[in-house]
């Protein structure tokens, strides 16, 4: 029996920030944790940025995963709410990597087909999905299951990544 590798998946936002924590062993998921990392969004955006930072890096400490996946950004035609969401992302990407984690990234659409087998599928979709896959899992927020989706995402898909980081 192969041994567990732990696995924290993040949806960045500046309001809230999904995480979710699963284990893999061999081709079993399993539901560690999840929750969501949530800003006041009346205070300004470093202070919010430093909550999503420090929210983070607990579950960092708590889980101690041993690699970590995070959605790509997606442009939208709100420049600043991209801009906004990017810095989020900064944030999420820094965290696990200053913990010396391998940290990967998904795109939207890959995480919906991954999860759901089409790349436009609904948030609900999603949520249905992430309880048949980790049947123990109750996300309370879209962006816990959209992070746990993420995690699982990247259960599918490192093994690919492994292998393009050992041909280099």
């Amino acid at each position: 029996m192969s041994r567990p590798i732990r696995i924290l998946g993040i949806d960045p936002g500046l309001r809230r920030t999904g995480w979710g924590v699963i284990d893999v062993v061999g081709n079993r998921l399993i539901h560690v944790a999840c929750g969501s990392v949530i800003t006041n969004d009346k205070a300004d955006v470093a202070t919010r940025l430093v909550a999503i930072h420090d929210g983070l890096v607990r579950v960092v400490e708590e889980f101690q995963p041993e690699e970590a996946a995070v959605e790509a950004t997606f442009v939208n035609k709100d420049a600043s709410a991209t801009l906004k969401l990017g810095q989020a992302r900064g944030i999420a990407l820094l965290v696990p990597a200053r913990a010396g984690l391998a940290v990967s990234e998904y795109a939207p659409n890959l995480v919906k087909k991954t999860i759901v087998g089409a790349g436009h599928g609904e948030k609900a979709q999603i949520r249905m999905m992430i309880g048949v896959l980790l049947p123990k899992a109750d996300p309370q927020t879209e962006d816990a299951a959209d992070a746990l989706a993420i995690a699982v995402t990247h259960a599918h898909h490192r093994q690919s990544i492994l292998l393009k980081v050992a041909a280099q």
